[in-house]
């Protein structure tokens, strides 16, 4: 996961916190969670090298309990295949992704139908050439279109094929095809999710559903706060008028009926031209670097410290955000174990209206450095 994307907020536990609505397990089956099993899968994972007693040992054997479950629990052989194809699927991207950890990546979206000559695949070329000059790496479905073009611009070397098995899409578009970088996914579940949570922001050009589910997903997780604030950016060649339509569309449909708050049109951003979107992406991070929860703090890391004048601005402004207390400048908490040189803004959040939460984002990379 990209570092500046870390999970928002991180669990103790993977355990489901209430599993009430499945059936008893039988009291004649053998436990998956005996201590028998359970030393038997300490001695495993010293085997291979790990720690069982560390947190990262523990969740491993959490996933091999959960796996030896499925053998008592009857599952069908269908259930069994979509599992371990998924998890097969994500520890193979996983890895792949791993070796660039610090690249800053922007995923791109759009249609595969778009054709070289249409102004959206032109101004696809030109934004992933402008990000990958200003040292980003981009991510595509590996398919033609927008997809391609999104590949084109900064070249093979700083691109990634997420692809998809479909009937009618077997191979990967010119640039990226043979490439070590390149990931075929038989589930849109597991690729969507190396989408969003390996990338630092996310490029919309002009498409169709597919498009469109990959649009509204990513507003939705960020809207609930499911995962942590990105820049969304909403691209299109000139002369378009596509993401016009679709804000007035979100506007007449959404929000006067009251689907969606005021404060959700802060979660994207409709670019002049690929240049715009360049800079509002990397206006992103001026001086935001990344954020997480501890309980109900809120915890955003700053790559500068703020002036104190402007923290009590922003605490005014965004008061509605604030459960209790105000926002404080502090140093790293005691519970956090990353990014510890860096100055952080925390406050007791409401858990609500992740809209004003972007927006406060905005106003603190308008601040200038302490």
């Amino acid at each position: 996961m990209s570092e500046h994307r870390q999970e928002l907020d991180p669990a103790p536990t993977t355990q489901p916190r209430d599993e009430s609505a499945a059936p008893p397990e039988a009291a004649n089956q053998r436990r998956a969670d005996s201590p028998e099993i359970a030393e038997r899968l300490y001695g495993l994972i010293r085997e291979v090298g790990g720690d069982p007693e560390s947190f990262d040992g523990r969740l491993i054997r959490e996933l091999l309990t959960a796996g030896l479950k499925l053998i008592p629990d009857g599952r069908e052989t269908g259930e069994l295949k979509l599992m371990t194809a998924a998890l097969k699927e994500l520890r193979y991207a996983h890895r792949v992704f791993g070796q660039y950890p610090t690249a800053m990546k922007v995923t791109i979206f759009g249609s595969a139908r778009t054709p070289p000559e249409h102004p959206d695949y032109a101004a696809a070329v030109t934004f992933g050439r402008l990000m990958a000059e200003a040292g980003w790496m981009s991510i595509t479905g590996a398919g033609d279109g927008i997809m391609k073009a999104g590949h084109e611009g900064p070249g093979r070397a700083a691109s990634f094929g997420v692809a998809i098995r479909l009937p009618f899409e077997t191979t990967a578009n010119t640039v990226i095809a043979g490439d070590e970088k390149l990931i075929h996914f038989r589930y849109f579940f597991t690729r969507k999710l190396m989408f969003l949570s390996q990338c630092d922001a996310v490029a919309l050009f002009p498409g169709g559903f597919g498009t469109m589910d990959e649009a509204f997903e990513t507003l939705t997780l960020v809207q609930t706060g499911k995962a942590s604030m990105l820049p969304i950016v909403l691209v299109e060649g000139e002369g378009n008028g596509y993401w016009e339509e679709w804000i007035r569309f979100s506007h007449d449909a959404l929000l006067t009926r009251g689907l969606i708050s005021p404060e959700d049109r802060h979660l994207f951003y409709l670019a002049r031209d690929p240049a715009d979107a360049v800079e509002h992406i990397c206006r992103f991070y001026r001086n935001y670097h990344s954020s997480r929860y501890f309980r109900d703090e809120l915890i955003i890391r700053l790559r500068h410290r703020l002036r104190d004048a402007d923290v009590e601005r922003l605490a005014d402004e965004f008061g509605m955000l604030i459960k209790s207390g105000t926002m404080v400048q502090r140093a790293a908490l005691e519970i956090e174990e990353d990014h510890l040189d860096l100055p952080r803004l925390v406050f007791t959040h409401t858990r609500r209206n992740f809209g004003l939460v972007r927006l406060l984002i905005d106003r603190i990379n308008e601040c200038e450095p302490a």
